[in-house]
Parts: C-alpha cells; sequence; structure tokens
C-alpha cells in the first residue's frame, strides 16, 4: 500500500508540474502573431521569451517525474493520476488571466478524468516488448499517425478559431502518444548500451516527432484558451499510447464483456467533457475577444454581467477587455 500511495503522489507532482508549464506555454505562445501558425519560426521566436523557456522546463520536469512514476508503478495506475494535470492547469489559467470556472467547466473537467480512469483502469494495460516490433509494424504505425495528424491540421486550419485549436490540439495529443511510445522503447534500449541506442533510428525518430508535436502544440495554444486545447491533448495522448502499446508491443487488455463496457462509457465520457469544456462560456468568449469580433454572448457579458458558478464567469482579462 506504500509503495502504491508512492506512486500515486508522485504522479500527482507531475500533473501540476505539467500542469505549470502548459499554462505558461499558453499564456507565452497566446501573445505570437498568428501568421506564425504551424511554422518553426513560432518555436525559434518562443525560444527567445523566458517565461515559455521555464514552461517548457517545467512540463519536461513534470515528464520526467511521470516517467519515474511509471518506472515504478503500471500505466493503468499512473496514466489516469497524471492526467490530473487539467484539473490544475484549467484553474490556474483562469486565475492568470483574471477568469472563474463556473459549473459548465468544473463538470467537464471532473467528466474528463472519469472518462478516462474508466477507459484505462478497467483495460490494465500490460505485458508488451518494446524491442521486438518489425519494421513493418512502426511503419504502418507511422502512416496511420501521420495520415490522422494530417486530417486533423487540414481540417483544422477550415475550422473556426476554437475548434481549430481543438483539432490542433488532437494532432499534438496524437503525436504525444507517438513519442511516449518510443520513449519506452529508446529507455528500453539504454539497457543494451547508450552507444548501441544512438547507433538505432530510434532517438532521431523520438526528436521528430516530439519537435513536430511542440510545434503543433503551440500552434493550438496561441489560437485560444487552454479550455479549447489542453481537453484534446489530454484525451488523445494516453489513447493513442495505449494503441500502440497494444499493436506494436503486443500489450494486453482486459476486454471482457464488462471491461469493454466500461471503457466505452468512459470513452464517452471523455468526448463530453472535451465538449463542455471546449464551448464553454469562458473559452467561446476568449476566443470572440482574440478573434476581435462580435460574439453576442460575450456582449451580454460586458453589458450585464455573469456571476461566478452561475454557468460561468466570462471574467475576460483586462487585455481582452
Amino acid at each position: 500500500a506504500g509503495a502504491v500511495i508512492g506512486v500515486i503522489a508522485l504522479a500527482l507532482v507531475s500533473a501540476l508540474f505539467l500542469a505549470i508549464g502548459f499554462v505558461l506555454q499558453q499564456h507565452t505562445a497566446a501573445q505570437e502573431p498568428p501568421e506564425e501558425r504551424l511554422s518553426f519560426r513560432l518555436l525559434l521566436h518562443l525560444l527567445r521569451r523566458p517565461l515559455w523557456v521555464a514552461g517548457i522546463g517545467t512540463m519536461v520536469v513534470g515528464q520526467v517525474l511521470g516517467a519515474t512514476a511509471l518506472g515504478m508503478g503500471n500505466l493503468a495506475l499512473v496514466e489516469p493520476v497524471m492526467s490530473m494535470n487539467l484539473l490544475f492547469a484549467l484553474p490556474l489559467s483562469a486565475v492568470w488571466h483574471k477568469r472563474g470556472l463556473g459549473k459548465r467547466e468544473i463538470a467537464g473537467m471532473l467528466a474528463l478524468v472519469a472518462g478516462l480512469v474508466a477507459f484505462v483502469v478497467p483495460g490494465n494495460p500490460h505485458g508488451g516488448h518494446p524491442l521486438t516490433p518489425p519494421w513493418p509494424n512502426w511503419m504502418i504505425a507511422g502512416a496511420t499517425i501521420a495520415a490522422l495528424c494530417g486530417v486533423l491540421v487540414a481540417k483544422g486550419k477550415r475550422s473556426p478559431v476554437d475548434l481549430q485549436a481543438t483539432l490542433l490540439a488532437a494532432a499534438a495529443g496524437t503525436l504525444y502518444g507517438m513519442q511516449d511510445a518510443l520513449t519506452e522503447r529508446t529507455l528500453t534500449q539504454f539497457g543494451h548500451g547508450i552507444a548501441h541506442t544512438f547507433l538505432t533510428w530510434t532517438p532521431y525518430t523520438l526528436l521528430i516527432v516530439g519537435a513536430l508535436g511542440l510545434l503543433i502544440a503551440q500552434s493550438a495554444f496561441e489560437e485560444a484558451p487552454l479550455g479549447a486545447s489542453l481537453p484534446a491533448i489530454t484525451v488523445a495522448e494516453p489513447v493513442v499510447g495505449i494503441a500502440l502499446g497494444v499493436g506494436i508491443y503486443g500489450e494486453h487488455l482486459n476486454l471482457g464483456a464488462a471491461e469493454l463496457t466500461i471503457e466505452l462509457i468512459g470513452f464517452a465520457l471523455m468526448v463530453v467533457g472535451v465538449m463542455l469544456i471546449a464551448r464553454s462560456p469562458v473559452v467561446v468568449a476568449s476566443v470572440g475577444a482574440t478573434e476581435g469580433r462580435r460574439d453576442p454572448d460575450r456582449e451580454k457579458v460586458l453589458d450585464e454581467g455573469v456571476p461566478v458558478g452561475d454557468g460561468g464567469d466570462y471574467g475576460l482579462s483586462e487585455e481582452a477587455e
């Protein structure tokens, strides 16, 4: 029991660091000009921003702590706890931007995290061999991930701002899921020697996938508040990571009738949670302010005001006003 509590505590600390990192990244990326979206110039500019670099550093600390927790526990225990970064990030972002969180946003966060727990825990991913998959498996997986991300990015470019941020974030989360799978393989290869590892394709592919995921994530953060982007990352990363673990590494899932039913309910809850948060009045009003368009809901808030906790406090930041 003590070991389990230790793993959970470590994963919670990891989630907190990830949340702080996401908030710092989004706050900085949102100040970049829109023409840099999906261009590596965006990352070059952000690298000159100390606050963004601090956000990346904080996120890396969270990822290292999460990897340590995974080494002590298993995916079914650690992944749902790490998803709690959403419960830290959105309130932190709301405080940073002087906004409030209403019932809709809180319900969405709880539904998303509960859904993720229900999706991961009953399946209990276990087993697998990261070093044994043949080339065709990786080529099929890579082509599938590339096609999926291409569709999400292309669709996002033609979508409204809030939906664009969600679609870009889903693409970033998909790449982060691939990054998790490659990280597991790379860490396993280190057991055969660091020099041997860097003579293989894995670490270089990991760097490319990580850089692309980071670029798309920052583009999503630049587009809209965290509520429109982070939920999609929170869902896509573990789902893709588990799918790759099963499809590539041969990990096993419990797929009995009861487990499968709970997993489907969990997936439905995740979708509902993302929709509740991404379409919340706070996010929509903030996106409207970013676009400089006339938003009826936002105008109602500016004219009449909506109290915190009564369907959402628009509490726009001073910049938006």
